[in-house]
């Protein structure tokens, strides 16, 4: 599952390439992770928001509520789930990002492999919100099973959208949303990496 993500470009940039109107979306870090702000392009506006679903967690030696902790994948297979299903029916939006990466390697020695779509220097992954009591607005990535060469990082990848299905994605009955649910056929390029995971 996808635990960390690279977005290069600037807010200005990015509401450039999605023609979206910038709300008060801030800069964010080049490398996103859970529980930190990323932008998302949501009803037709660039915007900042948490990414991950805050789930509610308590001790297991005490019962007392601990911090919540960011699920921010979401798995097309459990789209229709009550913690998923009010999202994708009513919210979905675009994660724009320049490459995702995956942890490759034995256990304490994993490294980071970073996989793009070639020549795009900003694509489009499928993704959900919400508004959230603990966090304000948050958001999550659809997740797919992976061919291919991601396949060969790990079992599971992004939903990678073309532009052309964009307003099918944000806009378009469920149904067809979940059409668009599918592995990337289109070429990837993988960098593997000695950066520590």
């Amino acid at each position: 599952m996808c635990n960390l993500y690279r977005m290069t470009k600037t807010t200005d940039e990015v509401a450039k390439w999605f023609a979206a109107r910038s709300e008060n979306a801030a800069n964010v870090g080049t490398e996103i992770y859970p529980g930190y702000s990323g932008l998302v392009v949501a009803d037709g506006a660039l915007v900042s928001m948490t990414w991950g679903f805050p789930l509610a967690m308590k001790s297991k030696k005490t019962g007392e509520p601990l911090k919540p902790r960011p699920v921010n994948n979401a798995r097309t297979d459990k789209l229709g789930s009550f913690f998923w299903r009010d999202s994708f029916e009513q919210r979905r939006c675009l994660i724009p990002l320049s490459a995702w990466a995956e942890a490759e390697g034995p256990k304490g020695g994993k490294t980071r492999t970073w996989l793009s779509v070639p020549d795009a220097n900003l694509f489009a992954c499928a993704g959900i919100w919400r508004d959230s009591e603990e966090w304000g607005r948050c958001y999550s990535m659809v997740m797919t099973d992976a061919i291919g060469l991601a396949a060969d990082v790990h079992d599971r990848m992004p939903v990678l959208l073309r532009p052309e299905d964009y307003e099918v994605w944000t806009l378009g009955a469920p149904e067809r949303a979940k059409e668009l649910c599918r592995p990337w056929e289109g070429a990837l390029e993988i960098e593997r990496t000695a950066e520590r995971w």
